[in-house]
């Protein structure tokens, strides 16, 4: 079985096999590493992109650069998305920036966090969170 998964470098859609584990991953275009699961920070368009061509859920965390608790989470949420390479795809949005998706997914605190599964809504949950509760959180959707 094959899952296709959007390069966090290039955004071209991957079409790879699904597996436990992956040594090495590549993408088709770019050539950069699939594995590199660092969250990327995106706007509506990018967003846009990774929902609609992710077969892998998609975690999206809400924040601002004045939050006090969205910057005590963020290495967490790193730690989070560098222990699930190709199992979820950790995405950013800065509400500052981005406002007009804040208003969109009905932000009402920050931060919160949102997983997609085949570009639809499953669930979400506000407040800081440590990397072991985000990845149990997130590991309900895989």
């Amino acid at each position: 079985m094959n899952i296709n998964v959007v390069c966090p470098h290039c955004l071209k859609v991957n079409r790879i096999p699904k597996k436990e584990s992956y040594a090495k991953a590549n993408c088709g275009a770019c050539k950069q590493s699939l594995l590199d699961s660092k969250p990327v920070s995106v706007d509506a368009n990018k967003l846009g992109i990774f929902l609609a061509n992710s077969d892998i859920p998609v975690v999206v965390d809400f924040w601002a650069p004045w939050c006090g608790p969205c910057l005590q989470m963020a290495p967490a949420f790193e730690e989070a998305a560098l222990s699930m390479p190709l199992k979820a795809q950790f995405l950013k949005v800065n509400t500052e920036e981005q406002q007009a998706l804040g208003a969109q997914y009905g932000i009402q605190s920050i931060p919160t966090m949102i997983v997609f599964k085949n570009g639809k809504e499953v669930d979400r949950l506000s407040g800081a969170l440590s990397a072991g509760r985000l990845q149990s959180w997130v590991r309900q959707y895989l």
